[in-house]
């Protein structure tokens, strides 16, 4: 058994020359060769969200490949905590169950049973855990069998389109802030959309609800979407990128949709924003939620002489922003008492506090959604980076 620090060049450039679909086994035989492991597998988070799906490497038996429901699991108390997890398998053996994570986005768990795991191999298991993260993160853009085997459900036409536009890591994590997103029905939605990316001063969020249902909505999102991000990539500010999106809609006659732009300032926290007819976000600072009652621009698609407004909003480290759509709010979810539930989540990672808002709203539906439902949720941790000052003196 080597007992040596991670290579993680040489389990890269193996996974590198291995097929795409071939991850696990690449970190499997990587583990097999140095601790002697008897068992690999990675488990990832199904499109519903509810259950880890195991992938084992091609090399074992199809076994246990039944979901497993993350709600009262190990495997899901690994995944909200983070943290990695040692147990007795019963049978003389240690079973170590490690978040595979990158940058906030919780992409699964890899399980690994060894006889004997000291510091030093709990560790690298560690290590192999965060390479194995990437290795996926890169995989994945190459082959479909990540994108299968997280379907526990069948996915409307309607959802298969609207899924290629969101982000592909629902959460991320930065010095200054971290965030979640969620929406509900996922296996059957059409309409909302949330997006955001991170330049080097300035992070950019937007969460969007295309009037209409199934493939109709989901078209109009794509439209919708479309223009916004060509608008962000040449360099608009929220109202370029919201007129750009307007003419967009207008252009091609496809409906209607609502949406709030953002644009962060990552060192001053400050907010440019517009509000295209959307719902007021709310905000948890201090221990309170209120809602932002922001000025409200009619809706990209709506023919009017108004042009759209910029508005600011002050963030300060601690703050907690929530931005949803309509579907949270509306019919059955109108007996949800939103803001009780943001102050009562407002000590869990925004990854656990989106499940539970989604997760109350659809139980208040009785899992019978009228319409998607969808939350972001961004929590400000102000600027944390080192002064120049202290850069020079370390």
């Amino acid at each position: 058994m080597d007992g040596g620090d991670l290579e993680l060049g040489e389990l890269l450039a193996s996974a590198e020359a291995a097929p795409p679909g071939e991850s696990v086994d690449v970190v499997a035989r990587n583990l097999q060769k140095r601790f002697g492991a008897e068992h690999v597998s990675f488990l990832f988070v199904d499109l519903i969200g509810h259950r880890l799906v195991r992938l084992a490497p091609v090399a074992e038996d199809a076994e246990r490949t039944e979901p497993i429901d993350l709600e009262g699991s190990v495997h899901g108390m690994v995944l909200r905590s983070q943290r990695q997890h040692v147990e007795a398998d019963g049978q003389g053996n240690q079973r170590i169950i490690t978040p595979v994570s990158n940058r906030g986005d919780c992409i699964g768990v890899l399980e690994v049973t060894l006889q004997h795991a000291d510091d030093t191999v709990l560790r690298q298991v560690r290590e192999a855990a965060h390479a194995l993260a990437y290795i996926i993160v890169t995989d994945r853009r190459f082959t479909d069998l990540y994108h299968l085997r997280r379907r526990t459900t069948d996915t409307s036409l309607a959802a298969e389109i609207q899924h290629q536009l969101l982000p592909t890591a629902s959460s991320c994590e930065s010095s200054q802030f971290t965030l979640a997103a969620g929406l509900v029905p996922a296996d059957d939605i059409g309409g909302d959309t949330y997006d955001y990316t991170l330049d080097r001063d300035t992070l950019h969020l937007s969460i969007t609800d295309a009037m209409g249902h199934d493939t109709d909505s989901a078209l109009l999102a794509t439209l919708l979407l479309g223009a916004l991000r060509g608008a962000r990539r040449s360099g608009c500010d929220p109202v370029g990128q919201a007129q750009q999106a307007h003419h967009a809609l207008l252009k091609h006659s496809r409906g209607l949709a609502t949406g709030q732009l953002l644009c962060i300032d990552l060192a001053s926290g400050v907010c440019r924003l517009v509000n295209a007819g959307h719902p007021w976000p709310m905000r948890l600072r201090d221990g309170a939620v209120e809602e932002v009652r922001l000025a409200v621009n009619l809706p990209f698609g709506v023919p009017a002489p108004i042009p759209y407004r910029e508005q600011k909003l002050d963030l300060r480290a601690g703050d907690r922003l929530i931005l949803l759509t309509d579907g949270m709010q509306d019919r059955g979810a109108a007996a949800v008492d939103l803001a009780g539930v943001v102050h009562d989540t407002r000590a869990l990672h925004p990854r656990e506090a989106v499940r539970t808002l989604t997760a109350t709203v659809s139980e208040a539906c009785r899992g019978n959604l009228s319409d998607d439902a969808t939350v972001l949720i961004l929590d400000w941790h102000g600027n944390r980076a080192p002064s120049p000052e202290t850069v020079a003196a370390n």
